[in-house]
Protein backbone atom coordinates (compact mmCIF):
# COMPACT_ATOMS: atom_id res chain seq x y z
CA UNK A 1 0.00 0.00 0.00
CA UNK A 2 2.89 2.44 0.92
CA UNK A 3 4.53 1.39 -2.38
CA UNK A 4 1.43 2.06 -4.12
CA UNK A 5 1.11 5.81 -2.35
CA UNK A 6 4.54 6.16 -3.34
CA UNK A 7 4.43 5.58 -6.79
CA UNK A 8 1.41 7.67 -6.91
CA UNK A 9 3.06 10.58 -5.39
CA UNK A 10 6.42 10.33 -8.09
CA UNK A 11 3.65 10.13 -10.97
CA UNK A 12 1.61 13.43 -9.47
CA UNK A 13 5.44 15.01 -8.63
CA UNK A 14 6.19 14.11 -12.46
CA UNK A 15 2.89 15.44 -13.84
CA UNK A 16 3.37 18.70 -12.04
CA UNK A 17 7.20 19.00 -13.53
CA UNK A 18 6.01 18.43 -16.86
CA UNK A 19 3.14 20.81 -16.82
CA UNK A 20 5.86 23.38 -15.71
CA UNK A 21 8.60 22.73 -18.06
CA UNK A 22 5.63 22.54 -21.15
CA UNK A 23 3.21 25.12 -21.24
CA UNK A 24 0.90 24.02 -23.56
CA UNK A 25 -1.44 22.69 -21.14
CA UNK A 26 -1.87 25.53 -19.21
CA UNK A 27 -2.37 27.52 -22.60
CA UNK A 28 -5.24 24.47 -22.90
CA UNK A 29 -6.55 25.08 -19.43
CA UNK A 30 -6.46 28.79 -19.33
CA UNK A 31 -5.39 30.76 -22.97
CA UNK A 32 -7.89 28.65 -24.79
CA UNK A 33 -11.26 28.79 -22.73
CA UNK A 34 -10.01 32.53 -22.60
CA UNK A 35 -9.54 33.37 -26.19
CA UNK A 36 -13.06 31.31 -26.90
CA UNK A 37 -14.88 32.89 -24.46
CA UNK A 38 -14.05 36.73 -25.77
CA UNK A 39 -14.48 35.40 -29.10
CA UNK A 40 -17.61 34.13 -28.88
CA UNK A 41 -19.30 36.10 -26.14
CA UNK A 42 -18.42 39.65 -28.19
CA UNK A 43 -19.13 37.48 -31.40
CA UNK A 44 -22.49 35.91 -30.94
CA UNK A 45 -25.35 37.84 -30.43
CA UNK A 46 -29.32 36.92 -30.44
CA UNK A 47 -30.13 40.47 -30.28
CA UNK A 48 -30.87 43.23 -33.29
CA UNK A 49 -28.91 46.27 -32.19
CA UNK A 50 -28.84 49.55 -34.94
CA UNK A 51 -31.41 47.80 -37.53
CA UNK A 52 -31.51 49.29 -40.86
CA UNK A 53 -34.86 50.58 -41.14
CA UNK A 54 -36.41 52.45 -43.84
CA UNK A 55 -39.28 55.03 -42.68
CA UNK A 56 -41.75 55.47 -45.68
CA UNK A 57 -43.87 59.29 -44.66
CA UNK A 58 -46.46 59.49 -47.64
CA UNK A 59 -47.73 63.04 -45.93
CA UNK A 60 -45.25 64.02 -43.63
CA UNK A 61 -46.92 66.36 -40.10
CA UNK A 62 -46.35 66.41 -36.84
CA UNK A 63 -48.37 63.64 -36.14
CA UNK A 64 -46.23 61.04 -38.18
CA UNK A 65 -43.09 62.83 -37.08
CA UNK A 66 -43.99 62.59 -33.62
CA UNK A 67 -44.25 58.29 -34.15
CA UNK A 68 -40.94 58.31 -36.25
CA UNK A 69 -39.04 60.18 -33.73
CA UNK A 70 -39.07 56.86 -31.87
CA UNK A 71 -37.26 55.20 -34.10
CA UNK A 72 -34.60 57.92 -34.05
CA UNK A 73 -34.47 57.53 -30.35
CA UNK A 74 -34.62 53.54 -30.56
CA UNK A 75 -31.45 51.80 -29.53
CA UNK A 76 -32.34 49.33 -31.94
CA UNK A 77 -32.80 51.30 -34.84
CA UNK A 78 -30.94 53.43 -37.36
CA UNK A 79 -33.58 54.66 -39.59
CA UNK A 80 -33.53 55.90 -43.43
CA UNK A 81 -35.95 57.98 -45.19
CA UNK A 82 -37.54 56.62 -48.32
CA UNK A 83 -39.79 58.93 -50.44
CA UNK A 84 -40.84 56.02 -52.20
CA UNK A 85 -42.47 52.56 -51.07
CA UNK A 86 -40.44 51.34 -54.31
CA UNK A 87 -37.17 52.71 -53.56
CA UNK A 88 -38.03 51.48 -49.97
CA UNK A 89 -38.51 47.53 -51.18
CA UNK A 90 -35.63 48.11 -53.51
CA UNK A 91 -32.97 48.74 -50.59
CA UNK A 92 -34.49 46.08 -48.73
CA UNK A 93 -34.15 43.34 -52.05
CA UNK A 94 -30.71 44.51 -52.18
CA UNK A 95 -29.41 44.47 -48.15
CA UNK A 96 -29.49 47.75 -47.38
CA UNK A 97 -32.35 47.75 -44.47
CA UNK A 98 -33.79 44.88 -42.49
CA UNK A 99 -37.49 46.10 -42.91
CA UNK A 100 -39.90 49.03 -43.34
CA UNK A 101 -42.19 51.10 -42.19
CA UNK A 102 -44.70 52.34 -44.22
CA UNK A 103 -46.99 55.56 -42.85
CA UNK A 104 -49.77 55.60 -45.66
CA UNK A 105 -51.33 58.89 -47.13
CA UNK A 106 -54.47 59.04 -44.05
CA UNK A 107 -52.29 58.09 -41.03
CA UNK A 108 -52.94 61.38 -39.55
CA UNK A 109 -56.43 61.91 -39.95
CA UNK A 110 -56.83 58.05 -38.57
CA UNK A 111 -54.40 58.49 -35.68
CA UNK A 112 -56.41 60.84 -34.76
CA UNK A 113 -59.56 59.51 -34.47
CA UNK A 114 -61.34 55.93 -32.87
CA UNK A 115 -60.26 53.66 -36.31
CA UNK A 116 -56.48 52.14 -36.48
CA UNK A 117 -54.05 54.22 -37.98
CA UNK A 118 -52.83 52.33 -41.39
CA UNK A 119 -49.49 51.70 -40.73
CA UNK A 120 -47.50 48.94 -43.39
CA UNK A 121 -44.64 47.35 -41.59
CA UNK A 122 -42.24 44.55 -43.97
CA UNK A 123 -39.62 43.01 -42.49
CA UNK A 124 -36.89 40.82 -44.25
CA UNK A 125 -37.96 37.03 -43.69
CA UNK A 126 -34.33 35.39 -44.58
CA UNK A 127 -33.18 35.39 -40.89
CA UNK A 128 -36.81 34.07 -39.41
CA UNK A 129 -34.93 35.26 -35.60
CA UNK A 130 -34.08 38.34 -36.78
CA UNK A 131 -37.30 39.10 -38.60
CA UNK A 132 -39.54 38.34 -35.38
CA UNK A 133 -37.41 40.62 -33.45
CA UNK A 134 -37.47 43.17 -34.81
CA UNK A 135 -41.00 43.08 -35.25
CA UNK A 136 -41.56 43.01 -31.45
CA UNK A 137 -39.17 45.94 -31.72
CA UNK A 138 -41.94 48.33 -33.78
CA UNK A 139 -44.48 47.03 -32.44
CA UNK A 140 -42.64 48.43 -28.78
CA UNK A 141 -42.23 51.59 -30.36
CA UNK A 142 -46.32 51.79 -31.81
CA UNK A 143 -46.82 50.97 -28.19
CA UNK A 144 -44.78 53.68 -26.65
CA UNK A 145 -46.43 56.12 -28.62
CA UNK A 146 -49.94 55.16 -27.87
CA UNK A 147 -49.29 56.01 -24.10
CA UNK A 148 -47.10 58.80 -24.78
CA UNK A 149 -50.36 60.76 -27.03
CA UNK A 150 -52.76 59.22 -24.48
CA UNK A 151 -50.83 60.85 -21.76
CA UNK A 152 -50.42 64.64 -23.80
CA UNK A 153 -54.48 64.13 -24.59
CA UNK A 154 -55.20 63.76 -21.15
CA UNK A 155 -56.93 60.33 -21.87
CA UNK A 156 -56.23 56.90 -20.93
CA UNK A 157 -55.87 53.69 -22.35
CA UNK A 158 -58.11 50.75 -21.97
CA UNK A 159 -55.15 48.30 -20.86
CA UNK A 160 -52.46 49.32 -18.68
CA UNK A 161 -49.52 47.15 -19.19
CA UNK A 162 -46.64 46.26 -16.91
CA UNK A 163 -43.96 43.63 -17.89
CA UNK A 164 -42.22 41.81 -15.38
CA UNK A 165 -39.21 39.64 -16.96
CA UNK A 166 -38.09 37.17 -14.75
CA UNK A 167 -34.46 35.59 -14.69
CA UNK A 168 -33.03 38.19 -17.65
CA UNK A 169 -34.14 41.45 -16.31
CA UNK A 170 -31.88 43.18 -19.50
CA UNK A 171 -33.46 40.84 -21.69
CA UNK A 172 -29.56 40.58 -23.33
CA UNK A 173 -28.84 37.41 -24.35
CA UNK A 174 -24.95 37.77 -23.80
CA UNK A 175 -26.76 36.82 -20.04
CA UNK A 176 -28.04 33.75 -21.48
CA UNK A 177 -25.58 32.81 -23.71
CA UNK A 178 -22.14 33.15 -21.69
CA UNK A 179 -23.27 30.29 -19.81
CA UNK A 180 -23.51 27.73 -21.85
CA UNK A 181 -20.74 29.30 -23.82
CA UNK A 182 -18.77 27.95 -20.99
CA UNK A 183 -20.05 24.62 -20.94
CA UNK A 184 -19.04 24.03 -24.29
CA UNK A 185 -15.60 25.62 -24.41
CA UNK A 186 -14.78 23.51 -21.02
CA UNK A 187 -15.97 20.51 -22.65
CA UNK A 188 -13.53 21.09 -25.33
CA UNK A 189 -10.95 21.89 -23.09
CA UNK A 190 -11.15 19.08 -20.48
CA UNK A 191 -10.83 16.66 -22.91
CA UNK A 192 -8.42 18.28 -24.69
CA UNK A 193 -6.46 18.11 -21.56
CA UNK A 194 -5.86 14.79 -21.05
CA UNK A 195 -6.33 13.49 -25.09
CA UNK A 196 -3.60 15.73 -26.03
CA UNK A 197 -0.87 15.18 -23.26
CA UNK A 198 -1.08 11.51 -23.25
CA UNK A 199 -1.44 11.16 -26.75
CA UNK A 200 2.21 13.54 -26.69
CA UNK A 201 3.49 11.55 -24.28
CA UNK A 202 3.33 8.19 -26.80
CA UNK A 203 4.91 10.02 -29.03
CA UNK A 204 7.90 11.73 -27.03
CA UNK A 205 8.53 8.23 -26.22
CA UNK A 206 8.19 8.73 -22.40
CA UNK A 207 5.16 6.53 -21.92
CA UNK A 208 7.18 3.62 -22.50
CA UNK A 209 9.30 4.37 -20.12
CA UNK A 210 6.55 4.74 -17.15
CA UNK A 211 5.26 1.31 -18.64
CA UNK A 212 7.93 -0.70 -17.67
CA UNK A 213 7.63 0.17 -14.12
CA UNK A 214 5.70 -1.23 -11.55
CA UNK A 215 3.45 1.89 -12.05
CA UNK A 216 0.19 0.39 -12.08
CA UNK A 217 -2.94 0.93 -14.80
CA UNK A 218 -5.13 2.79 -11.71
CA UNK A 219 -2.00 4.77 -10.65
CA UNK A 220 -1.37 6.08 -13.86
CA UNK A 221 -4.58 7.10 -14.80
CA UNK A 222 -4.64 8.84 -11.35
CA UNK A 223 -1.78 10.37 -11.93
CA UNK A 224 -3.16 12.31 -15.56
CA UNK A 225 -6.19 12.46 -14.07
CA UNK A 226 -5.79 15.10 -10.68
CA UNK A 227 -3.09 17.27 -11.79
CA UNK A 228 -5.31 18.26 -14.95
CA UNK A 229 -8.61 18.08 -12.78
CA UNK A 230 -6.55 21.15 -10.42
CA UNK A 231 -5.64 22.56 -13.97
CA UNK A 232 -9.71 22.44 -15.30
CA UNK A 233 -11.24 23.80 -12.66
CA UNK A 234 -8.60 26.99 -12.10
CA UNK A 235 -9.64 27.37 -16.05
CA UNK A 236 -13.12 27.10 -15.00
CA UNK A 237 -12.22 29.69 -12.33
CA UNK A 238 -11.14 32.54 -14.81
CA UNK A 239 -14.05 31.95 -16.73
CA UNK A 240 -16.53 32.46 -14.31
CA UNK A 241 -14.77 35.63 -13.28
CA UNK A 242 -14.93 36.73 -17.14
CA UNK A 243 -18.45 36.16 -17.53
CA UNK A 244 -19.14 37.78 -14.24
CA UNK A 245 -16.65 41.40 -14.33
CA UNK A 246 -15.86 41.23 -17.85
CA UNK A 247 -19.59 40.24 -19.29
CA UNK A 248 -22.04 41.38 -16.23
CA UNK A 249 -23.15 38.38 -16.32
CA UNK A 250 -25.10 38.16 -12.88
CA UNK A 251 -24.20 34.79 -10.91
CA UNK A 252 -27.63 34.63 -8.25
CA UNK A 253 -26.65 31.20 -7.23
CA UNK A 254 -24.13 29.87 -4.48
CA UNK A 255 -20.43 29.59 -5.76
CA UNK A 256 -20.13 26.42 -3.63
CA UNK A 257 -23.14 24.57 -6.02
CA UNK A 258 -21.64 26.26 -9.39
CA UNK A 259 -17.73 24.56 -8.20
CA UNK A 260 -19.50 21.29 -6.87
CA UNK A 261 -21.36 21.37 -10.33
CA UNK A 262 -17.89 21.83 -12.78
CA UNK A 263 -16.55 19.64 -10.61
CA UNK A 264 -18.65 16.57 -11.77
CA UNK A 265 -18.73 18.15 -15.27
CA UNK A 266 -14.97 18.24 -15.35
CA UNK A 267 -14.47 14.67 -13.73
CA UNK A 268 -16.77 13.62 -17.05
CA UNK A 269 -14.94 16.02 -19.70
CA UNK A 270 -11.38 14.28 -18.26
CA UNK A 271 -13.39 11.06 -18.27
CA UNK A 272 -14.20 11.49 -22.29
CA UNK A 273 -10.04 12.56 -22.72
CA UNK A 274 -8.90 10.05 -21.41
CA UNK A 275 -11.50 7.37 -23.56
CA UNK A 276 -9.73 9.50 -26.14
CA UNK A 277 -6.19 8.79 -25.21
CA UNK A 278 -7.04 5.02 -24.96
CA UNK A 279 -7.53 5.07 -28.94
CA UNK A 280 -5.52 7.75 -30.17
CA UNK A 281 -1.68 7.76 -29.68
CA UNK A 282 -1.16 10.88 -32.04
CA UNK A 283 -1.57 14.27 -30.82
CA UNK A 284 -3.46 15.30 -34.19
CA UNK A 285 -5.86 12.50 -34.37
CA UNK A 286 -6.56 12.63 -30.54
CA UNK A 287 -7.12 16.47 -31.31
CA UNK A 288 -9.54 16.07 -34.29
CA UNK A 289 -11.76 12.97 -32.29
CA UNK A 290 -11.89 15.36 -29.67
CA UNK A 291 -12.82 18.15 -31.49
CA UNK A 292 -15.31 15.90 -33.19
CA UNK A 293 -17.04 13.91 -30.17
CA UNK A 294 -17.24 16.98 -27.44
CA UNK A 295 -16.92 20.33 -28.99
CA UNK A 296 -19.25 19.63 -32.18
CA UNK A 297 -22.06 17.72 -30.17
CA UNK A 298 -21.85 20.33 -27.13
CA UNK A 299 -22.10 23.52 -29.57
CA UNK A 300 -25.09 22.01 -31.36
CA UNK A 301 -26.90 19.70 -28.99
CA UNK A 302 -26.34 21.14 -25.86
CA UNK A 303 -29.75 23.41 -25.79
CA UNK A 304 -26.98 26.44 -25.59
CA UNK A 305 -28.02 27.70 -29.37
CA UNK A 306 -30.81 25.75 -29.95
CA UNK A 307 -33.84 24.81 -28.30
CA UNK A 308 -33.65 20.76 -27.60
CA UNK A 309 -37.50 20.39 -27.57
CA UNK A 310 -37.59 22.00 -31.29
CA UNK A 311 -35.44 19.09 -32.21
CA UNK A 312 -36.81 15.59 -33.98
CA UNK A 313 -37.60 13.06 -31.28
CA UNK A 314 -34.29 11.41 -32.31
CA UNK A 315 -31.76 14.09 -32.08
CA UNK A 316 -33.44 14.77 -28.44
CA UNK A 317 -32.71 11.40 -27.60
CA UNK A 318 -29.01 11.57 -28.78
CA UNK A 319 -29.08 14.87 -26.32
CA UNK A 320 -28.88 12.44 -23.30
CA UNK A 321 -25.64 11.63 -24.16
CA UNK A 322 -24.06 14.70 -24.01
CA UNK A 323 -22.17 15.86 -20.75
CA UNK A 324 -22.51 19.74 -21.90
CA UNK A 325 -26.64 19.61 -22.36
CA UNK A 326 -26.66 19.30 -18.40
CA UNK A 327 -23.81 21.42 -17.52
CA UNK A 328 -25.89 24.45 -19.88
CA UNK A 329 -29.05 23.78 -18.07
CA UNK A 330 -27.19 23.61 -14.60
CA UNK A 331 -25.27 27.26 -15.26
CA UNK A 332 -27.91 28.99 -16.63
CA UNK A 333 -29.96 28.15 -13.64
CA UNK A 334 -27.33 29.45 -11.35
CA UNK A 335 -26.28 32.52 -13.28
CA UNK A 336 -29.94 33.74 -13.95
CA UNK A 337 -32.31 32.24 -11.37
CA UNK A 338 -30.26 31.22 -8.58
CA UNK A 339 -30.24 27.29 -6.94
CA UNK A 340 -33.44 25.87 -8.72
CA UNK A 341 -32.89 22.54 -6.99
CA UNK A 342 -35.74 20.61 -9.32
CA UNK A 343 -32.87 21.88 -12.01
CA UNK A 344 -29.49 21.25 -10.22
CA UNK A 345 -29.83 18.08 -8.99
CA UNK A 346 -31.28 15.81 -11.51
CA UNK A 347 -28.31 17.41 -13.96
CA UNK A 348 -25.42 17.02 -11.52
CA UNK A 349 -26.70 13.59 -10.92
CA UNK A 350 -26.66 12.87 -14.53
CA UNK A 351 -23.24 14.11 -14.62
CA UNK A 352 -21.98 12.48 -12.07
CA UNK A 353 -23.48 8.98 -13.78
CA UNK A 354 -21.75 10.00 -17.15
CA UNK A 355 -18.32 10.83 -15.17
CA UNK A 356 -18.62 7.15 -13.49
CA UNK A 357 -18.84 5.82 -16.88
CA UNK A 358 -16.23 7.58 -18.81
CA UNK A 359 -13.48 6.71 -16.25
CA UNK A 360 -14.71 3.34 -15.89
CA UNK A 361 -14.19 2.48 -19.87
CA UNK A 362 -11.02 4.27 -19.78
CA UNK A 363 -9.96 2.46 -16.86
CA UNK A 364 -11.57 -1.26 -18.73
CA UNK A 365 -9.91 -0.34 -22.21
CA UNK A 366 -6.67 0.91 -20.89
CA UNK A 367 -3.79 -1.55 -20.88
CA UNK A 368 0.01 -1.36 -19.59
CA UNK A 369 1.51 -2.83 -22.86
CA UNK A 370 2.25 -1.10 -25.98
CA UNK A 371 0.67 -2.85 -28.80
Amino acid sequence: MNGGFSRLGGLLRKESLQIWRDPSALAIAFVLPTMLLLIFGYGVSLDARNVQIALVVQHPGPVASSFTAGFAHSPFFRPRRFLAIQDAEAAMAAGDVQGIVWLQSDFARLALGPGNAPIGVIVNGVDANDARIIEGYVQQVWANWLVARAAVAGGALPLSVQPRVRFNAAVSSRNYLVPGLIAVIMTLTGALLTALVIAREWERGTMEAVMVTRVTMRELLLAKLLPYFVLGMGGMAGSVAIAVFLFGVPLQGSVWVLTAASALFLLAALGMGLLISSFARNQFVAGQIAIITTFLPAFILSGFVFDLNSMPTPVQIITHVVAARYFVAILQSVFLAGNVWSVILPNAAALALMAVVFLGLARVIARKRLD
